[in-house]
């Protein structure tokens, strides 16, 4: 998995509210860098850009959402100021590494925990391209309303739950901001006093419990929650070491910072689960070790590399963009 410093931005339109405005050349110019080094992207940026100029034009004459393609027969439905759809329409697969990873890991009838779940992409990956099933955990209103939607739009409703619960290291209530799109997060407490945008108070609950009446756990997770992972995991202990479970994708960022985490100790802790860090080679599926976490970026951690990488190395393509992946 690269560090995302180098990939695409986590708002892949290149700009915030009121773009265009302060700043222009400089998100252009930082969407042009992502365009030239996503692997998806790379060979061709001119396509991307293409893209990128039609949903400006688009997302500008109409209000409506817009349904696009996706992976495979997949679709998403694209809203402006959607920075978790957008990016899947720009690069095909906004995290390439991780989202192709997955994609050619799960299996139908795996068990895919999608921990911050934002507008659905991973989940209809995996249960729209891998026939998986998924369990997807998204607090924030307008996003948790996004995925549902990109749930039913696919059909995915025999396969794919949607919970409008945080999760993290015990049941109560957080604060979350609310109008930060891909990057909303738990407020800290350090954050409460000058928060001056909308937030929401939500359910948390630990993993544990949430699944606690399963009778098997997860084969695959995914946490991203925006520096908020230490949390999840320290309320998914049973969850982390049941012999089933593969492994999981963990966002790594400096964000974990606000709630006093250390990403190197979260790392370590995973270590001593009985995980190990690789990166995902998406051209040919190779699984490298990996000993050191990432600063930011997705890490990708298994408990049996052999038996994930005679997953993904038989695993048939993505079609993304009109390529196989």
């Amino acid at each position: 998995m690269p560090d995302n410093r180098t990939g695409p931005p986590r708002r892949a339109d290149g700009g915030g509210p009121g773009w265009p405005g302060a700043g222009v050349f400089k998100r252009l110019g930082s969407l042009q860098r992502a365009f030239r080094r996503h692997p998806l992207t790379a060979a061709d940026p001119r396509a991307a850009w293409l893209r990128w100029a039609r949903w400006q034009v688009r997302s500008r004459l109409w209000a409506a959402p817009a349904v696009v393609p996706f992976v495979g027969d997949t679709r998403l439905l694209v809203r402006r100021g959607d920075f978790g759809a957008t990016g899947n329409l720009y690069f095909g697969l906004h995290e390439a590494e991780s989202m192709a990873f997955v994609g050619h890991l799960l299996r139908p009838g795996d068990l895919f925990v999608d921990v911050g779940a934002n507008v659905g992409s991973y989940t209809v990956l995996a249960a729209g391209v891998c026939g998986a099933r998924v369990l997807a955990y998204e607090p924030v209103p307008a996003a948790h309303r996004a995925l549902v939607a990109n749930i039913v739009l696919n059909g995915l409703d025999a396969r794919a739950r949607a919970f409008a619960v945080a999760v993290g290291a015990a049941a109560g209530q957080v604060a979350m901001t609310a109008g930060l799109d891909v990057v909303n997060h738990v407020l800290a407490t350090a954050e409460h006093a000058n928060h001056g945008g909308p937030a929401v108070t939500v359910p948390v609950a630990p993993l544990d419990a949430l699944l606690a009446d399963r009778p098997a756990g997860p084969f695959f997770v995914k946490v991203d929650v925006e520096g908020y992972e230490a949390a999840v995991v320290a309320g998914a202990e049973t969850v982390l070491r049941a012999p089933e479970l593969m492994g999981l994708l963990l966002e790594m960022t400096p964000q974990a910072l606000r709630y006093a985490f250390d990403d190197r100790d979260l790392h370590a802790h995973l270590l001593a689960l009985g995980l190990r860090a690789f990166d995902y080679d998406l051209e040919t599926r190779a699984l490298r070790p990996r000993d050191e976490p990432v600063r930011r970026g997705n890490m990708l951690y298994l408990r049996d590399v052999d038996a994930a990488s005679a997953r993904t190395s038989t695993a048939a393509p993505l079609r993304v963009l009109d390529r196989a992946v």
